[in-house]
């Protein structure tokens, strides 16, 4: 329990840490998944939906403009204002996806996207999603393939290795890529009452001007990876930074790609979708 809440501290001052970097960083890459997030869910008009771990409230605003009846919650308040900044007219509610402030049976769609894979307890997530959804109500929810299908955290997580140092005392968390496989979803979605349980990888593609993009989105737009980074040596940081580089034109080559001639550049970051329904 104590090293849950240390890590669920880390998450939460992280993530009002970089609320504005994260939005630049990431949510062009994020929100490629939305539609297709809300599709699995049955997010339609007129249905009852929340959007855990919602951020800067992409989801949510798409949910919205389907004609849903929708809210959103985040742990960081940072989030929520950026949020509700961003979408004026939508619920946003600071909370705790591991304790949703909600009744049971509240909703009849929850929607996470990326937010499984920073929960101190994601178990206890998943089944206080289930207990706020109607019978019947759709689960679903994102999280990012592992490095060995995603390019754009090989590369970065390989430098890391290889330059500087991996135990830099940050606190435990859940395996990051644990709900990319298919058994573990399984296991635990069933395990909390969901049936039809389904699994699908969305191609998604990271936009990035240049190879020193990759660098500092992590650096400025993460909080796992940031923090592994902040805590490397200057030296360590510099070498880290020219093995992206390296890795980046690396991928490129082998796959018979370039950079545009303004400099842009483009890697695959997969996410694996799971969805369920609750029986």
């Amino acid at each position: 329990m104590v090293a849950d809440n240390a890590f669920k501290t880390f998450e939460r001052e992280g993530w009002e840490q970089v609320a504005l970097p994260y939005h630049d960083a990431f949510a062009p890459l994020t929100r490629q998944s939305i539609a297709a997030l809300l599709d699995a869910a049955e997010v339609e008009h007129g249905v009852k939906t929340l959007d855990v771990a919602c951020g800067p409230g992409d989801v949510a605003a798409g949910a919205a403009e389907r004609g849903a009846k929708v809210a959103g919650i985040d742990f960081a308040p940072a989030m929520v204002d950026q949020a509700s900044r961003l979408h004026p007219g939508i619920e946003f509610r600071a909370g705790d996806a591991e304790a949703l402030p909600f009744e049971p049976g509240s909703f009849e769609a929850v929607v996470i996207n990326f937010g499984v894979l920073h929960f101190a307890d994601p178990d206890r997530a998943i089944a206080e999603a289930h207990r706020v959804l109607e019978k019947g109500g759709r689960l679903a929810f994102t999280v990012w393939a592992p490095p060995e299908r995603a390019p754009g955290f090989a590369i970065v997580l390989n430098a890391i290795e290889r330059h500087g140092r991996m135990d830099v005392g940050l606190p435990e968390g859940p395996p990051f890529f644990r709900f990319a496989d298919r058994v573990e979803c399984e296991r635990t979605l069933i395990g909390v009452g969901f049936r039809g349980v389904r699994m699908h990888e969305l191609p998604l593609l990271w936009r990035l001007p240049g190879a020193d993009a990759l660098f500092d989105a992590f650096w400025e737009g993460g909080v796992r990876t940031r923090g592994l980074l902040r805590a490397q040596t200057p030296g360590a940081l510099a070498a880290i930074r020219i093995a992206i580089r390296e890795g980046v034109a690396a991928h490129l080559a082998a796959h018979g790609a370039t950079a545009s001639n303004g400099g842009d550049i483009e890697l695959p970051m997969p996410a694996v979708m799971t969805w369920g329904v609750k029986g």
